[in-house]
């Protein structure tokens, strides 16, 4: 596993072992999931700015579109994707499976 130093500041040190303390993780632990959460929303911010597709967006957080459609809902973004699409493309989906 690569190992990366990042230096921060007090204040962002400060928070991080606050943070740590008060979800009884290790501050590394911490930090690692604090960088899968940032990325996961500059993801989003990215899509929400048209910079990204749909499919980009899924790809990038390794996610089915099913899920990354829920995703989208779960923070109040839409998705171009009516339900009726969603629903015909779940038949296509049991068809090919069947």
């Amino acid at each position: 596993m690569p190992v990366m130093s990042v230096r921060l500041s007090d204040r962002e040190h400060a928070k991080i072992l606050a943070l740590a303390k008060q979800q009884d993780k290790e501050k590394s632990s911490l930090a690692k999931e604090l960088i899968a959460e940032g990325l996961k929303y500059k993801a989003l911010l990215a899509y929400r700015q048209g910079k990204a597709s749909l499919s980009m967006l899924s790809k990038t957080l390794s996610l089915s579109l099913s899920e990354t459609l829920d995703l989208l809902t779960t923070f109040g973004i839409e998705a171009p994707v009516s339900f009726g699409d969603y629903l015909q493309g779940f038949e296509t989906a049991k068809k090919a499976i069947h």
